[in-house]
């Protein structure tokens, strides 16, 4: 099965970065060429909706959301910690499963009314998610596909982005 296959690849670290996190590390995916384009190709094919633009976070939802974009000729948008952009921004707090944290996006990133896919690499709680969403729709953008490579159902993340159109490509049990 293609999520048994690429699930194989991802390392788990235990308490990282805090006691009692399971951190899923996507580099093991990366340095292999097939669980790369694997990765990839799945959460391209899990995107269903006609959009604009891809809008991803630092770092590893550009890893996954960059070729994405440049595969389906879409641009694309980064979402990044705060300081790291030099124009205008917007900003947006949120709660991690291990602390508290802020993005950022440019105020002319969304055009009102574009149709977004968001891509990252992981659905946890899904503060980061929201936070994401909550920036584009500040700038009238549309939420039209959210696409993760891994989630963690038993965090329950889809129930703070309820509403939305949500992809994943694996998934974990446990935290």
């Amino acid at each position: 099965m293609l999520s048994v296959e690429l699930k194989d690849f991802i390392r788990s670290i235990v308490d990282f970065p805090n006691p009692g996190i399971v951190f899923r590390d996507v580099t093991t995916v990366l340095k292999d060429k097939h669980a790369l384009r694997l990765a990839i190709d799945s959460i391209q094919e899990s995107i269903d909706k006609e959009f604009e633009t891809v809008v991803a976070p630092e770092s590893r939802g550009f890893i996954f959301g960059m070729p994405i974009a440049y595969n389906m000729n879409k641009g694309f948008i980064p979402v990044r910690k705060p300081g790291k952009l030099p124009c205008d921004v917007i900003q947006e707090q949120y709660e991690l499963e291990y602390g508290q944290a802020t993005l950022e996006m440019h105020k002319d990133a969304i055009v009102p009314g574009q149709k977004v896919v968001i891509i990252d690499d992981l659905l946890a709680t899904g503060g980061t998610m929201k936070a994401i969403i909550n920036l584009v729709e500040k700038l009238g953008g549309e939420v039209v596909k959210i696409v993760c490579l891994i989630e963690l159902p038993e965090l329950n993340g889809r129930e703070l982005l309820s509403g939305y159109d949500i992809s994943s490509i694996v998934t974990f049990e446990g935290k």
